[in-house]
C-alpha cells in the first residue's frame, strides 16, 4: 500500500502538475488509488482489449467510475457535464488520466498499452495537447508511446481542429485510436485525413452482424480497408461466441467486451492476462 507520506507528496506533485485547488484529494484504497474532485470520487476500472492471434492481452481500456457525496453513481457522461458546468472540464479530464495512469502502474509493466479516453470538447478547446500529461507520465517513468488517446471523431466537427490535435498528439509520441467507428457520422474520409494507429469498431457492428448475413458480407471488407490504411482493427462490444468467430472471420485481430473481460479494479489485472480469448 502507498505510504501516508508518498501519497501526501504524489498529491502536490500532480497539484502542481495540473495547476489544481484544494477541491481536489488522493486517497488509496487497497491497492486502488482514488480521487476526489468537484465534489465526486473517482475511481478506475479496466477492459481488457485482446489480441486474437496471440490469445493475450494488447492492453488495457480505463474507464471512470463516479459516485457523489450521497452515494449515487454518476454515469461518465453525467461527471463530465458536470464537470463543464462547473468550469472544470480541462482539470476534470486531466485528473481522470492520471488518476488512471496510476492505477494502471499497480498493474506492472507487461500489461501492454493503455487506451485512455479524451473529452471531445478538449480537443478544440485546448492547445499543446498531451503536454501537461506528459509531465504526468515522465514523473511516473510511462513512455507516451505506451498510451492510446481514444477520439469520438464522430463527436467533433471542426476537421482541422481535430486533425491539429491528432498531430500535436503524435508529435509527443502518443498513439491515437478513433473510437466507435462506425456510429453515427463516421466516414472512411476521416480516417485518410488522421492516420490512426487503431480504429475501434461500434459494438452495434457486431450485435448487427450476428443475426444479420448481408453485414457478415460486408465487414471483411470494411476491415480489409481499414488496414490498407495502416490502421489496426479493433471490434468492441463481444458478448458471445458467435460474435467472436464472426470477428475472428472477418480478419479482426484486436477485440474488447464481456466475453473477453469485464471491466475490473487494476487489481483484479496484477497478473498478466493470457489465454483468455477461446480458439
Amino acid at each position: 500500500m502507498t505510504s501516508l507520506h508518498r501519497l501526501n507528496a504524489l498529491q502536490n506533485e500532480l497539484r502542481s502538475t495540473l495547476n489544481l485547488n484544494d477541491d481536489y484529494q488522493l486517497e488509496v484504497n487497497g491497492n486502488d488509488v482514488r480521487a476526489k474532485f468537484i465534489g465526486l470520487q473517482l475511481s478506475s476500472v479496466f477492459q481488457p482489449i485482446i489480441d486474437l492471434n496471440k490469445n493475450e492481452a494488447l492492453g488495457y481500456e480505463a474507464l471512470l467510475r463516479a459516485v457523489d457525496q450521497k452515494g449515487n453513481v454518476i454515469a461518465p457522461p453525467a461527471a463530465f457535464r458536470q464537470a463543464e458546468v462547473a468550469e472544470r472540464l480541462v482539470k476534470f479530464d486531466r485528473v481522470c488520466r492520471t488518476l488512471h495512469t496510476l492505477n494502471f502502474l499497480n498493474m506492472g509493466k507487461s500489461s501492454g498499452l493503455l487506451f485512455l479516453n479524451v473529452h471531445p470538447e478538449l480537443l478544440v478547446a485546448v492547445n499543446s495537447h498531451g503536454k501537461v500529461f506528459e509531465q504526468v507520465l515522465h514523473q511516473h517513468d510511462v513512455a507516451t508511446n505506451e498510451v492510446v488517446i481514444e477520439i469520438h471523431e464522430s463527436a467533433v466537427s471542426a476537421e482541422k481542429l481535430l486533425a491539429d490535435a491528432i498531430v500535436n498528439y503524435r508529435e509527443r509520441g502518443y498513439k491515437i485510436a478513433i473510437d466507435d467507428f462506425g456510429k453515427e457520422h463516421s466516414n472512411l474520409d476521416r480516417l485518410w485525413t488522421l492516420a490512426p494507429e487503431f480504429v475501434k469498431l461500434d459494438s452495434e457492428i457486431i450485435r448487427r452482424a450476428e443475426f444479420n448475413p448481408r453485414l457478415q458480407r460486408i465487414l471483411p471488407k470494411l476491415v480489409e480497408i481499414i488496414i490498407e490504411l495502416d490502421a489496426e482493427v479493433v471490434i468492441e462490444g463481444i458478448e458471445t461466441q458467435s460474435q467472436l468467430d464472426l470477428a475472428r472471420h472477418a480478419g479482426i485481430h484486436f477485440a474488447q467486451g464481456f466475453l473477453l473481460g469485464r471491466p475490473a479494479p487494476a487489481s483484479e489485472w496484477e497478473e498478466p492476462l493470457a489465454n483468455c480469448a477461446a480458439a
